[in-house]
């Protein structure tokens, strides 16, 4: 089989890992022929970071053979699917070559299990090493990890990597048990609280690194700390093929930002596979879960939001007709209107259509003036959005229900072109 045969497989057996964004790393440059590749180059984008920014990333599978028998997972092992094989070679020759027509900007690599987790672990740490030590390559490289691999290989694959990243899958121990019973959970966190360590280390060292040359009169230290994954760690987990609801799937995110500071975690939505277990759904869920579980997690990050305070149904499931934020708000109107001019910055995190940066504005501009409507545009606010739900010296809001204030901010429903 040609290099690519296997890429049309191995790229596409690779699609369902969601886990995937160039953000947060350390900025490295191949100016001056130093090197080759970069952390900050444009190409043909296919995800977007945290950032804002359009990235690249070849997104390949090192195999698709795999000793596991996940049911949810495609590539399982009993699963009949076209499998292929690179060479450690072939990947980064691939890496190379796309970098060089300006195709990418790093890659993600993942693998099934062949042979051992030590061994896989071996290869995929072996690409890594190769593209930086023998190709002097800058761009970005995020591993997936084998949380069964032994502590040292997962030590060195941080060397090479930007970010690691080993999947949690399944948002319950109990839901792992029965869908892949030869994945431990333990073993899971195990490997992230040692990524965790390292990451910090790390970090330790590189701060004092930096307090010693900024010194004055210090002498330099001549050895540079070592670095390990310095864009962090992340997860991903598959929603929808257990019978877990959102509540446990934000409690299950929140433990794992708390415990192992994780840059990330990725909600997937279960896509349905061939030849399917009886014991998975016959459906995906709509993907807007999946697009709301992101929300909620946005605001457990950056709002200030705990985790048991976003879901508010019964049923353990968010809202799919309106984001989670406007959710809360319709469901504690007595926190409602807040004025703007006095509330404090945790408030207004709150109100719905205030983005954390545009709260950031508002306490600005308002610690020169008392602020109206018309400030509020040129502070580039959604009015529609916010003036429900705030008092200004030249607005007060009308007493409206949760329905209508919904209907309001809820976007009208476009009919779907036949012929798209």
């Amino acid at each position: 089989m040609n290099t690519q045969d296997k890429l049309a497989i191995l790229a596409d057996a690779a699609k369902y890992d969601a886990s995937c964004a160039s953000s947060g790393t350390e900025r490295r440059d191949s100016l001056g022929g130093r090197g080759l590749g970069s952390t900050e180059g444009m190409g043909i984008c296919h995800s977007y970071a945290p950032d804002g920014r359009c990235i690249s990333l070849l997104k390949v599978l090192l195999t698709n053979f795999c000793q596991y028998d996940c049911l949810y997972c495609v590539n399982r092992v009993t699963s009949n699917v076209p499998r292929a094989r690179f060479s450690i070679d072939e990947v980064v020759q691939l890496t190379l070559d796309f970098y060089r027509r300006n195709c990418i900007e790093g890659l993600f690599l993942s693998s099934g299990i062949i042979q051992s987790p030590d061994y896989t672990m071996e290869q995929v740490v072996e690409v890594a090493r190769v593209l930086r030590e023998e190709h002097d390559f800058r761009g970005y490289i995020h591993l997936k990890t084998i949380p069964d691999a032994a502590p040292e290989l997962l030590q060195r694959a941080g060397r090479y990597a930007d970010r690691l990243s080993i999947n949690i899958e399944l948002p319950t121990e109990a839901g792992l048990a029965s869908l892949a019973p030869e994945k431990d959970a333990p073993a899971i966190k195990r490997s992230m609280a040692r990524l965790r360590v390292h990451i910090d280390d790390a970090k330790e060292a590189k701060q004092a690194a930096e307090a010693v040359v900024s010194m004055p009169q210090a002498k330099p230290r001549r050895a540079r700390p070592e670095r390990f994954a310095p864009a962090g760690q992340s997860t991903q987990m598959i929603v929808g093929a257990d019978a877990a609801d959102d509540r446990a799937i934000l409690a299950t995110s929140a433990q794992l930002y708390g415990a192992y500071r994780l840059r990330r975690v990725y909600y997937s939505a279960f896509s349905p596979i061939p030849d399917a277990a009886s014991s998975l759904p016959l459906k995906a869920p709509p993907l807007v879960r999946e697009h709301r579980l992101y929300q909620a997690d946005w605001l457990m990050r950056f709002y200030g939001f705990g985790h048991e305070e976003i879901v508010a149904s019964n049923d353990g499931l968010l809202r799919l007709d309106v984001d989670p934020k406007l959710a809360w708000a319709l469901a504690h109107r007595e926190r409602f209107p807040v004025d703007l001019n006095q509330a404090p910055r945790e408030l207004l995190l709150r109100v719905p259509g205030l983005g954390a940066k545009a709260v950031e504005r508002v306490l600005a501009a308002r610690r020169v003036r008392r602020l109206r409507s018309d400030d509020l545009k040129r502070l580039r606010v959604p009015l529609a959005k916010v003036l429900p739900f705030l008092v200004l010296p030249d607005h007060k809001p009308l007493a409206l229900d949760d329905a209508q204030v919904a209907a309001k901010l809820t976007p009208a429903p476009v009919q779907a072109a036949l012929f798209a």
